[in-house]
């Protein structure tokens, strides 16, 4: 094998290694950013849930404290 047909077989393989390694890297950034968006929107949503929870935390308390103002006392979880 002289030194020509060498450097072909040589280029040939570098060259494959990195149209594979570049379709990679492409294929993990296509992933990423798909998995950004979609959590985003998630993030969002349980935001909203959590909000709405909160308040109607609150409201319930509210009405405790009016109808059983001694519940929390009575309800305590020792830490």
């Amino acid at each position: 094998m002289n030194f020509f047909e060498f450097s072909i077989v040589l280029i040939s393989i570098i060259g494959g290694f990195i149209t594979l390694w570049m379709f990679i890297l492409y294929q993990r950034k296509e992933k990423k950013v798909r998995l950004s968006t979609d959590t985003e929107y998630d993030i969002r949503e349980l935001s909203a849930i959590a909000q709405s929870l909160s308040a109607r935390i609150d409201t319930l308390e509210a009405i405790l404290d009016a109808e059983v103002p001694t519940w929390r006392e009575q309800n305590e979880q020792p830490h």
